[in-house]
């Protein structure tokens, strides 16, 4: 029992460890060309996106589409919020880029409220449908703003800040990100929104308040999206309504759902993959060979679901993954010590052959001892 909770401690700890030694690998060593600044900050922004949308998608179990919309909110004002506090911050300054984050979080945690108070009290396609609907909506507004308050049409642009330290502020939020949603998910609050996506009935007669719970989730969902916004906004200078489309939503969703319902590990693994495949095709697949790049993307997408689902290649996924790897590579069991279970008395097998039963010695003092002894040595 000790070395299963060991082994479970361990596996929260691994995204902390990887990301920790890559600050610290950045910090040093960072990247120079702004090429591989800019991917590190896209890989940094798809994993809050991937990780906060698991949390409704994963542990909730509800499907939303409107991902991008809370993004949009934030983007536009938290941008909006760093280009006021530009003047008497400075661009650069770290306060600035805290404050505005917290506007567009804080912005976008409350349209999660006021949308999830009714939406949530759907399911399935008609809240996939409604939260497709707010971010088409929300996307709409900015979009036909006037050029004095968003930038309308052309967007709106936001401080250019430093390249150098950017992308290593934000694979700090998304420690930060990590370390709130898995406190979150093993705390009570947590176990209780698990217990609404296994039987919401069961956890209704249980006295869990269920709108309340989901309400709670969604909020935070939303808040860590408009933080994603914000760094986005300040990643690419400026903001278009059109980059937070349905297909955005999708490409979220796409990360979670390849990276594993209600994993939070493999959803930033995934979500770096695939930010690191977009962003390599639509480098190398330039002029003619642009529209390739669709094309590549979904044909590597639809390998990736073959290898998750095939029931043939099942054997080999579960010999050969992260888990069992790393469970090899850091087991400190001795090998000379490992006993066939099959010959455990308390572990009961699974299958049990005819000459096993005809090899079972019958004696009387054998039939009353708590532990069955092999027959054969007399």
């Amino acid at each position: 029992m000790i070395e299963q909770i060991k082994k479970i401690r361990w596996s929260h700890y691994i995204a902390y460890i990887v990301i920790g030694l890559l600050l610290l690998f950045f910090a040093f060593f960072g990247p120079t060309d702004r090429s591989t600044q800019f991917m590190l900050e896209k890989i940094a922004i798809s994993i809050i996106l991937a990780v906060s949308l698991s949390l409704v998608v994963g542990f909730l179990g509800e499907l939303s589409l409107g991902h991008a919309g809370f993004m949009c909110v934030g983007a536009y004002l938290g941008g909006k919020a760093s280009v006021i506090l530009q003047s008497s911050l400075g661009k650069d300054s770290v306060w600035n880029l805290i404050l505005s984050l917290l506007v567009g979080g804080l912005v976008a945690a409350i349209c999660g409220v006021i949308i999830g108070i009714p939406a949530l009290r759907l399911r399935g396609d008609y809240l996939a449908i409604v939260t497709l609907a707010f971010g088409e909506i929300v996307r709409s507004i900015f979009l036909n703003s006037s050029d004095s308050s968003f930038g309308g049409t052309l967007g709106l642009p936001t401080p250019r800040y430093d390249r150098n330290s950017l992308y290593i502020y934000a694979f700090v939020i998304v420690l930060i990100t990590l370390f709130i949603v898995q406190n979150f998910i093993r705390s009570k609050h947590g176990r209780a929104v698990t217990a609404i996506r296994d039987n919401e009935i069961a956890a209704r007669s249980t006295g869990i308040n269920i709108t309340k719970y989901k309400l709670i989730a969604f909020t935070v969902s939303a808040f860590f999206a408009g933080i994603a916004g914000v760094l986005h906004s300040f990643s690419n200078y400026t903001v278009q309504s059109a980059t937070f489309g349905y297909n955005y939503s999708i490409e979220i969703l796409v990360m979670v759902v390849l990276g594993g319902m209600g994993n939070i590990n493999g959803a930033i693994i995934s979500a770096a993959l695939i930010t690191y495949l977009d962003t390599k095709l639509s480098t190398v697949l330039t002029g003619d060979r642009a529209i390739l790049q669709n094309l590549i993307y979904a044909l590597v997408l639809i390998l990736i679901v073959i290898y998750n689902n095939a029931p043939a290649l099942k054997s080999f996924r579960e010999r050969y993954n992260f888990k069992v790897l790393f469970n090899k590579m850091f087991s400190k069991k001795d090998p000379s010590h490992r006993a066939d279970d099959a010959a455990k008395w308390d572990v009961v097998p699974t299958k049990i052959e005819m000459n096993e039963i005809l090899s079972v010695d019958m004696k009387p003092q054998n039939l009353g001892s708590d532990k069955p002894q092999k027959g054969g040595d007399k």
